[in-house]
């Protein structure tokens, strides 16, 4: 390690932020990153603790002590090189990744955990500033043709790590812009899109060729945003590529089926966020949802909730209110009983900050409005007994809401594009496929592969990365009988 006491001398720094009032007046990121000094700092802190459970703890398996140590030594060129080895997008995992690494780390049992996260942010914007991020375009070609279903973190792994073996890669996305959930579900100022524009142009380099506005399959849901011009179906993909890839996100939002839900002002998270995000792109939208002086109330405490939190405090809302249906979790994790794995604990977002009335164990009866449109809506309270909800006696109470939107997370892929393949389903509606062994990757049907959100459900960047890295070697492995890609 680069300094085997720096754990013992150095307090954990994380990155700053903006004051909430200077940073709510645009879409812009506002993470204040670590100086060159700070980034040694902070890396000197990780332990020579012999097993480094960070590693396990991060799902793409970062060399995490190997690079603090070179950051730790000013050796950015090479921590980059061993951070691109596992991750292929680590400007978008150091933004976005909730960083279940740093729940890992070894030295969190007793301490502050290494700032893992935002020394992971300080390198690859180092290799950003100093042009070290270069096209990678194959030595010879395959002579095979993918097709890779879905623009997102899943998507864009499994086709960057395709194409650099030689394989030609088409992208298909049925939104206007490439980045799938990156560039329509997180707003700007959590990850600017032009981080994914970068990476686009990287693989444009390296062969990739990428089709917007496409849509694969039929009779797409109306809940599920679709800017297609175009449609192709599953039957012509297979006549013209050697193998497919579906790597489409988990779409389908959870819905909240009470009286009232059909008044105008209910709605789902995701018709919300991505309209801001292409407003911000310049796009004129004559429909754009605005929170604009109203009541907003955000039903569901996770990070979409917090991201439509975030984005009306920007539009300006009068008030933002926040509901959960689960209790409030401690303020501290009992680190002995969970490390480490993933504790529940209470976790106040950037968001949050800007300004939000939090409450938790609270279920939505109904909406009540007039003319159509909702006012208010009635809710209660709830204990949770033996896993069952109970709703408290005489706990019901009404809040003012103008915009109601609902944050409760996504139940599974849209199933009209699984059906359309006719792949076979698990119990939970995702594509079914195994990750180890033969045939890892691989669908019911032949040569169609899935990774990321189809196939585990409603999961993190970083997951998705992961998956589209392995499926990349399954596919490879089925076309050539063998692969050089890493798993």
């Amino acid at each position: 390690m680069g300094k085997i006491t720096g754990f013992m001398e150095f307090k954990r720094q994380d990155e700053g932020y903006l004051e909430p009032a200077a940073r709510v007046k645009n879409y812009k990121e506002f993470v204040l990153h670590l100086s060159d000094p700070q980034a040694k700092v902070q890396a000197a802190r990780c332990m020579d603790c012999g097993i480094p459970f960070c590693n396990s703890g991060c799902p793409v398996n970062n060399i995490i002590p190997d690079w603090n140590d070179l950051v730790f030594h000013g050796n950015y060129r090479a921590a980059l090189e061993n951070l691109h080895s596992t991750n292929n997008f680590p400007e978008f995992t150091g933004r976005v990744c909730p960083a279940p690494c740093e729940s890992a780390c070894t030295l969190g049992i007793i301490n502050d955990p290494v700032g893992i996260k935002s020394i992971e942010h300080k390198i690859i914007d180092t290799g950003w500033e100093h042009g070290w991020v270069v096209p990678q375009p194959p030595e010879k070609l395959s002579g095979k043709k993918v097709a890779i279903i879905g623009s997102g973190p899943a998507g864009l792994a499994a086709a960057q790590q395709l194409a650099r073996v030689g394989h030609a890669v088409t992208v298909f996305e049925k939104s206007d812009r490439i980045g799938g959930l990156l560039r329509y579900g997180i707003p700007d100022f959590k990850m600017e899109k032009s981080h994914i524009d970068l990476r686009v142009k990287q693989m444009e380099a390296e062969g990739v060729t990428f089709r917007t506005s496409v849509l694969v399959g039929k009779d797409f849901p109306a809940s599920v945003n679709n800017w297609a011009k175009e449609t192709i179906f599953p039957e012509d993909l297979a006549n013209d590529f050697d193998a497919i890839v579906m790597a489409g996100g988990a779409e389908q939002p959870r819905d909240l089926p009470v009286p009232g839900r059909e008044l105008k002002g209910v709605h789902f998270a995701m018709d919300f966020l991505p309209l801001q995000n292409k407003v911000n792109a310049g796009d004129k939208l004559k429909d754009q949802i605005k929170a604009s002086g109203k009541n907003v109330v955000v039903i569901g405490g996770g990070d979409t909730g917090s991201d439509c939190v975030g984005t009306s405090n920007r539009h300006g809302a009068a008030s933002v209110a926040q509901f959960e249906l689960m209790p409030q979790p401690p303020e501290q994790e009992n680190k002995p009983l969970v490390w480490p794995y993933w504790p529940t604990k209470l976790r106040t977002s950037s968001s949050h900050e800007e300004g939000c009335e939090r409450d938790w164990a609270v279920a939505t009866k109904r909406f009540e409005g007039k003319g159509g449109k909702v006012e208010k809506l009635i809710a209660c309270r709830v204990e949770w007994k033996d896993g069952k909800m109970i709703e408290v006696p005489n706990s019901e109470f009404e809040m003012k809401a103008d915009l109601v939107l609902l944050a409760m997370g996504f139940v599974s892929p849209v199933q009209q594009v699984l059906d359309a393949f006719g792949v076979e389903k698990d119990a939970r509606g995702n594509a079914k496929a195994t990750t180890d062994g033969d045939g890892c990757y691989a669908t019911s049907v032949p040569k169609v592969f899935v990774a990321g959100d189809m196939r585990r459900g409603q999961s993190l960047v970083v997951w998705a990365i992961r998956e589209g890295r392995q499926c990349a070697r399954a596919v490879d492995e089925f076309l050539m009988g063998e692969s050089v890609l890493p798993r």
